[in-house]
């Protein structure tokens, strides 16, 4: 069936295994459909797909333990940063995409506290003659609302991730203005101008077409809304580069045996860092979805990166 279908060519190819071979392969491939990677091996979109939710069904009830170990706790410095250079103010409405446990959100919540917090003595002290009814009454209306009509929606895939996040946010009392919901990235289910903000953290080097997220993330922003997005990146300093590639390759997946009794997905963790487009290209790419004055800011030597563009 294979000779005859090949035609006239057979003969040739059955002089040249090799070709063949390669022939067979290439036929492989396009049944298979669109070609991508998954850390340093190729396949195809949907393979990676399933790749990689597999790889987070796997490490989701050790996923933030696993972060403090290899980061040494950094992770947590980043992700206040990235929540301090968004600066919400009470009434923001986010999409925290790909943020399962629930990281973002949580801060999200601290810093909107905070701020009605500051607003509400600010306001006392600019009324120093209110009554203590008045001063009860700004209390009271503090804890009816106490991050003012803002809402955080986490969204992630994987139902895994979202299962440990629900249960953080019990365990540590977060309910008012959180919700959660499954969601692809690469076609979210949300109305088009919807959030004030989205967060991506950590979260976009999983995602396969990372040209349809950042459609949907244009999508789903309101006109003057915020795209924010944390990843690893590219180190610059070339002596940190090996030193990182070092610990990264040498130590990080036996972190995840040891921890997680997982060495194979965090092996894919550290080779799809390598293989995540650098600051620029990143930032072209924002561009090309839409946004307006991207711009990033390289942390600790460019181990991560805060990208961060605008719907105007």
């Amino acid at each position: 069936m294979a000779a005859a279908g090949l035609g006239p060519a057979w003969p040739l190819l059955a002089r040249h295994p090799g070709a063949l071979r390669a022939l067979l392969g290439l036929a492989r491939g396009l049944a298979a459909g669109p070609q991508t990677h998954f850390g340093f091996q190729n396949v195809s979109e949907e393979e990676r797909r399933e790749k990689i939710y597999q790889v987070f069904e796997n490490v989701a009830e050790k996923y933030d333990i696993m972060n403090d170990s290899m980061t040494l706790g950094i992770h947590r410095v980043w992700k206040d940063i990235l929540v301090h250079k968004m600066n919400p103010s009470p009434g923001t409405l986010l999409v925290d995409v790909a943020g399962g446990t629930g990281d973002i959100a949580f801060r999200f919540i601290n810093y909107v506290r905070s701020v009605r917090e500051r607003q509400l003595q600010q306001k006392l002290k600019r009324h120093q003659n209110l009554s203590w009814q008045e001063i009860s009454k700004s209390y009271e209306e503090e804890k009816v609302k106490p991050l003012g009509d803002s809402q955080v929606v986490v969204c992630d895939i994987n139902k895994e991730m979202l299962k440990v996040g629900k249960q953080r946010a019990q365990h540590l009392g977060y309910s008012e203005g959180l919700s959660w919901v499954l969601g692809n990235a690469e076609e979210l289910p949300f109305d088009d101008d919807k959030f004030d903000v989205y967060t991506i953290a950590f979260g976009i080097r999983n995602v396969t077409r990372i040209d349809l997220a950042l459609q949907e993330a244009y999508r789903v922003l309101k006109p003057g809304g915020r795209f924010l997005c944390l990843e690893f990146s590219h180190v610059s300093n070339p002596l940190l580069s090996r030193l990182y590639d070092l610990y990264s390759f040498q130590v990080i997946p036996v972190l995840g045996e040891i921890i997680a009794g997982d060495w194979k997905s965090y092996q894919y963790l550290v080779e799809s860092i390598r293989r995540f487009p650098p600051q620029e290209e990143l930032k072209e790419m924002i561009e090309d979805a839409g946004f307006f004055k991207v711009d990033y800011q390289n942390l600790s030597s460019g181990i991560v990166a805060i990208h961060s563009g605008f719907k105007l």
